[in-house]
């Protein structure tokens, strides 16, 4: 049956205020900027432990949901807010792995539009059972009532300034002094990080200007004892789990490092549970510190990336898959069954960092 000309008309203009209602609501939601063809691309520094986060086929689509494509590279945080070599190349944003590094940028002259902590992982040790077992033995680990492992950070750290052999700690199965390494803490962040609470457990507080002057020497000594220290966190995970019990008995690093290293391949983690080997183990400092890290909004457009990044879903993969606890260090989500009770659901005994000029010191201090 034809159309008259009047139904075809009403036809078009209902179809228009569809169309444009349509439109709007697209408009109004920032997840769906990509349905309107809207794309930015933005350019910037990340801490290395985020890479495979953003490499997420599942976090690229959602960030391509907003509209956004994220061109990231790896710089150690330090490194990105002070380095004028990297600051020189415009980046459009900054997403180092503390707190801190949002006044150490402010230092550095970086012009700072907006900063917002998206994601945080406390700082832990990892080390393999055989070591844990014997540190239960010396008292120097507990356990909770959950099953988690806590390490008295400070008495270990005396241990290593003593020059404590792991016999003598209850650790039979390695030779020669016990050690514990970190990264780079003038290149990293979760060396700095380490540096700052081993101060702060020296001085029995919060360290001060004062505490730098009492006890820096004694953070100073501890990193000396380590030799060699990698720029990169990820690639200290890296060296911990290929060189084993012998080769790595103790790092520093982040929570997440190791659920996302189970969550990528579960089947390997459950060979590892049951074979007769060495099995990585995490260790929570009783106190530790929170590694926050917020996104640094250089260009006005990295905004958009704030909102992705604390949106639901971005959060709930950041947990799920990465192991990212969410802006008030919670769990953003159920927990793949793969890491099970590995996790604590709070870290409740964790130490504010000291101050930016505290630290700065600190690291000028260290890398004499």
């Amino acid at each position: 049956m034809a159309l008259s000309r009047r139904a075809f008309g009403v036809g078009l203009l209902g179809a228009g205020v569809v169309g444009t209602g349509g439109y709007f609501a697209v408009k109004d939601r920032p997840e769906l900027q990509g349905l309107l063809g809207s794309r930015t691309t933005l350019s910037g520094f990340i801490g290395g432990e985020k890479e495979a986060f953003l490499a997420d086929r599942d976090v690229v689509s959602a960030l391509g949901g907003y509209g956004l494509t994220v061109n990231s590279r790896v710089a150690g945080s330090v490194e990105m807010v002070r380095e004028q070599a990297l600051l020189s190349q415009t980046p459009q944003f900054l997403w180092p792995s503390s707190s801190i590094m949002v006044d150490i940028a402010r230092q550095s002259g970086v012009k700072i539009r907006n900063d917002r902590v998206v994601l945080n992982t406390p700082v832990v040790v990892y080390s393999w059972q055989p070591v844990v077992d014997g540190l239960r033995k010396s008292g120097l680990v507990t356990v909770t009532n959950e099953g988690h492992y806590q390490l008295d950070l400070k008495a270990l750290l005396d241990a290593v300034l003593a020059g404590t052999d792991w016999s003598k700690l209850g650790v039979n199965s390695l030779y020669g002094r016990a050690r514990i390494v970190s990264t780079d803490p003038n290149r990293s962040n979760s060396g700095f990080m380490f540096a700052g609470l081993a101060l702060s457990l020296f001085s029995g507080n919060v360290a001060t200007a004062d505490d730098l002057a009492a006890f820096g020497g004694k953070v100073q000594a501890v990193f000396r004892n380590m030799g060699f220290k990698s720029p990169s966190s990820g690639k200290l995970f890296d060296q911990y789990l290929a060189g084993g019990l012998g080769g790595e008995p103790m790092i520093v690093g982040y929570e997440n490092q190791l659920v996302e290293w189970i969550l990528a391949d579960p089947s390997r983690w459950d060979r590892i549970k049951t074979s007769a080997g060495a099995k990585p183990v995490v260790l929570y400092p009783r106190p530790t510190v929170y590694s926050a890290h917020p996104l640094i909004v250089v260009d006005e457009n990295a905004n958009r990336l704030v909102e992705a990044l604390v949106s639901p879903k971005l959060q709930e993969l950041a947990w799920t898959r990465h192991g990212f606890r969410g802006p008030l260090g919670t769990a953003a989500g159920n927990a793949d069954s793969a890491i099970g009770s590995l996790l604590p659901a709070e870290v409740d005994a964790v130490l504010p960092m000291p101050d930016a000029g505290v630290m700065l010191s600190l690291l000028t201090m260290l890398a004499g």
